[in-house]
């Protein structure tokens, strides 16, 4: 889904090392920002453009501010930091790995 260009020169936080780009102004326009963000990132899938008055983007938000792996036993085992930053892929991993890993006992079934 694209939404709109996050660091455009125009933005309040610029992309200065990135694709130079400008706030599209129109339905056109963002929708060829679009196409070559999905041309260069090589993604198998089409995107998905809000349109101008941002709806989507209002609804969903362009990110979480933090991410959670909820363990089996209800706590939580992995709470990412705040913000788009805040995430540790690797933590993460290892998070899924430690819960998958533990066995949990499954009731057997009573039999008749």
């Amino acid at each position: 889904m694209y939404i709109r260009e996050a660091h455009a020169l125009d933005s309040p936080v610029p992309n200065l090392q990135g694709p130079l780009l400008e706030d599209p102004i129109s339905f056109s326009e963002r929708s060829g920002v679009a196409t070559r963000c999905t041309a260069d990132l090589h993604l198998p899938m089409p995107a998905l453009v809000d349109g101008m008055d941002d709806a989507v983007n209002r609804a969903y938000q362009g990110h979480p501010d933090r991410l959670y792996l909820v363990g089996r036993d209800g706590k939580i085992s992995y709470a990412g930091a705040r913000g788009p930053r805040g995430l540790d892929p690797d933590a993460l991993e290892d998070a899924i790995e430690r819960e998958l890993s533990e066995s949990v006992a499954v009731p057997r079934r009573a039999r008749l």
